[in-house]
């Protein structure tokens, strides 16, 4: 199990540099290929989107044609998805081969999740913690690389290639954790779980992740072009954007470690009233203090981001229940959440200042701390699982 842990975080490390890397490319980008961040910010809205509606066919294409082949296709895709954009000569290619990276990564993200329910069944939130940990230390070794790299070969072209890398390396530890699974996983399984578009946990689950991810994604797009807007050179907009990427993935373990049961409401108040604490002080005074301002949202996003991925967990009886809870929560959040960068960028064309883009996340904000007394888990703790099964299937 220990070396299926680390392919689990080899395979994390490789699901976000696709998306994060654009950030610190995005002036170049919008230079080169004349466009405005409107069309700027679809280079995050695509794949967050299909982060979400492919998450709706994954457990089908998981049960049709085996879960950790299906993971093996997606990562393959990322990867040359990845090689296929640093060679893009027109915008239409640039966007379809952000399609295939998203894509990827959707598929990829979705059933993993399941294979973490199945795999570590008592061990849930500290592997989910792991995991999340993984994927922001893939964000954040992105974050701080790209625009250095893109500085170096003068152009953006290196700085969004090299992150090929890390999709061959996801694709050889999941080779080595599809070789060594029981024939059982290999093979379709019978039993199918609906998703929960009934139940009132699911939704408001979901709606939670929206809105943390409406935050974080709306900040990795234009966190570097809004301090450059501010003043500073790319070099130190980039190192604020690594520093965001990196107090995200210090909250992934220490929420992860300090939540111990599966009513997780207090730390998710903690983490959302922290984020928003930041968000108000970014919309107040985004120079004043821009380190601690971009530590404070992001720790309280990291933080939210690993609790809001063990909840779908946590309200799931097994692997394939696993997967229909969390394909209904990443469909519906990134769906939402797709609409972060697209409105960033809408409003700083429209107004000509990134003020009232704060004002919209600080909303998003204090409406994901306004959920949190309401995310207690649906299964009741005095039945058995397979109880829970029966009625998570026939809640309404």
């Amino acid at each position: 199990m220990f070396a299926a842990l680390v392919c689990i975080v080899l395979v994390a490390l490789g699901l976000r540099p696709g998306i994060v890397s654009i950030g610190p490319l995005l002036p170049r980008i919008i230079v080169q290929f004349g466009l405005s961040h409107t069309q700027a910010s679809l280079l995050t809205t695509i794949p967050t989107l299909l982060m979400g509606l492919l998450a709706l066919p994954a457990p089908w294409l998981a049960r049709r044609f085996g879960r950790d082949r299906m993971i093996l296709i997606a990562l393959a895709l990322l990867a040359s998805a990845s090689l296929l954009r640093a060679f893009a000569g027109s915008a239409a290619l640039l966007f379809v081969a952000t399609a295939g990276i998203g894509a990827g990564i959707a598929v990829a993200g979705t059933l993993i999740a399941g294979f973490i329910k199945e795999s570590y069944p008592a061990r849930v939130a500290m592997v989910m913690s792991i995991y999340a940990t993984a994927l922001a230390l893939g964000s954040s070794m992105s974050a701080l690389v790209t625009g250095a790299i893109a500085a170096r070969f003068d152009g953006w072209r290196v700085g969004a290639g090299v992150w090929m890398i890390s999709g061959l390396v996801a694709l050889a530890a999941w080779l080595l954790v599809a070789s060594g699974a029981p024939k059982a996983r290999q093979t379709a399984t019978a039993k199918r779980y609906a998703m929960p578009i009934g139940n009132r946990t699911a939704w408001l689950i979901a709606l939670f992740f929206a809105c943390n991810n409406f935050i974080f994604y709306a900040y990795i797009s234009w966190l570097a072009p809004m301090y450059v807007e501010y003043g500073r050179n790319a070099a130190s907009a980039s190192l604020i954007l690594a520093t965001f990427t990196l107090a995200f993935m210090v909250a992934n373990p220490v929420f992860g470690f300090l939540s111990h049961n599966e009513d997780r409401r207090m730390p998710l108040a903690i983490s959302a009233g922290i984020a928003l604490a930041g968000n108000l002080l970014m919309l107040v005074s985004p120079t004043a203090f821009p380190w601690l301002t971009v530590v404070l949202i992001a720790f309280g996003t990291g933080g939210s981001f690993t609790l809001a991925m063990t909840l779908p967990l946590d309200n799931a009886a097994n692997a394939d229940e696993a997967n229909a809870w969390n394909a209904f929560v990443l469909l519906v959040s990134y769906v939402i959440a797709a609409a972060g960068p697209l409105l960033v960028g809408q409003l700083r064309d429209a107004s000509g200042s990134f003020q009232p883009s704060l004002w919209l996340i600080a909303g998003v904000g204090a409406a994901m701390l306004a959920i949190t007394p309401f995310l207690q888990p649906y299964r009741p703790s005095s039945i058995t699982l397979a109880q829970a099964a029966t009625k998570s299937a026939t809640n309404f």
